[in-house]
């Protein structure tokens, strides 16, 4: 395995195509169920697709990571070990697991195939990373985005296997694996059924003033002024109004997208070993762009040149971008 590997996300499978073709290391994505934490409609891949791309990745030297990254509700566990089954057939080069029961299924039915630990396990310390590793045969933790580069670089002296952090896209300061805001508001979670704020919940209402407000199951999430773009509705950006507080807030975190992109150095020296695109339901456009630099500027490190990185703040969130907790933790 090639340090400073880029994986790249893939919500469909012209997405996939995309990344492969703008220089991706390795490819990411999940059927169309429950079985992965971007269970939204028209993402996602059917097994027939899967192989097709599948075949695509790998006569382009790339890799294919199949996300089985939720947790199945109690006696419901078919679904999960029939995708299991099915992608283990197909030739995916990885599985990404936080469920520890689908960790022990595939380790005793699939030995063969690689196992990453998902972000979603909430794996932070090195003692839960080791769990995994010694009973499940872990081979990569995706570390949660709440940890700095000093933490990062002690934790890789401790635990046996190899460390992928998320480099761009969401900031994700939520515990991972264990946020269930959206199922008050809607009975579904991201943990369970794979879908944080489903677009079924999703409604915009106009105002007569001009002005629009996001609603999640009914629910006020945020207002914006006729100058403003209207965010996707999730509870832990939305603007919230409070007795102590004149106007709304952001009682979680604010609409901002990680990029570390001036980090990749510090990383790699810290004993990262790949760098982790976020972006599944994003456009093909995105994915070109935000994979093509960070192609380059991983191919200059690599080369000892200084990274030669593009302006992407065109593609945050918000139009805004952060370090996050990688350098310091700053929280409210």
């Amino acid at each position: 395995m090639s340090l400073a590997e880029l994986i790249c996300p893939a919500g469909t499978p012209a997405a996939l195509r995309t990344a492969v073709d703008a220089g991706a290391d390795a490819v990411y994505c999940g059927f169309q169920n429950a079985t992965n934490a971007r269970n939204f409609p028209g993402l996602n891949f059917t097994p027939q697709e899967l192989r097709e791309s599948v075949a695509y990745a790998h006569a382009r030297n790339a890799k294919v990571l199949l996300a089985l990254n939720t947790y199945p509700p109690a006696g419901k566990t078919d679904l999960w070990w029939q995708a299991a089954d099915i992608g283990a057939g197909l030739g995916v080069d990885a599985f990404i697991i936080a469920d520890m029961g689908v960790a022990h299924y595939l380790a005793q039915n699939h030995p063969g195939i690689r196992l990453h630990l998902s972000v979603q396990a909430a794996a932070s310390s090195p003692e839960a990373i080791r769990y995994y590793c010694q009973h499940f045969g872990v081979k990569r933790v995706v570390l949660p985005r709440i940890l700095t580069i000093p933490e990062i670089r002690e934790i890789r002296k401790e635990i046996p296997c190899e460390i992928e952090t998320f480099i761009f896209g969401n900031h994700g300061l939520m515990v991972e694996g264990r946020c269930s805001l959206t199922s008050y508001l809607t009975g579904k979670s991201t943990n369970m059924d794979g879908v944080c704020s489903p677009a079924a919940d999703v409604e915009y209402k106009r105002h007569e003033d001009g002005s629009m407000s996001s609603q999640l199951g009914g629910f006020t999430i945020d207002c914006f002024r006729c100058d403003e773009k209207a965010g996707y509705p999730t509870i832990c950006k939305g603007r919230y109004a409070a007795p102590h507080r004149r106007e709304g807030y952001y009682a979680f975190e604010e609409p901002v997208s990680l990029n570390l992109s001036r980090l990749l150095p510090e990383l790699i020296d810290a004993g990262v070993h790949a760098f982790k695109i976020e972006g599944r339901q994003r456009s093909k456009s995105y994915v070109r762009g935000v994979v093509s630099a960070f192609r380059r500027a991983v191919d200059d490190i690599r080369a000892g040149r200084p990274a030669n990185m593009a302006d992407l703040v065109a593609l945050t969130e918000g139009q805004k971008q952060t370090h996050g907790a990688f350098e310091t933790k700053k929280w409210r």
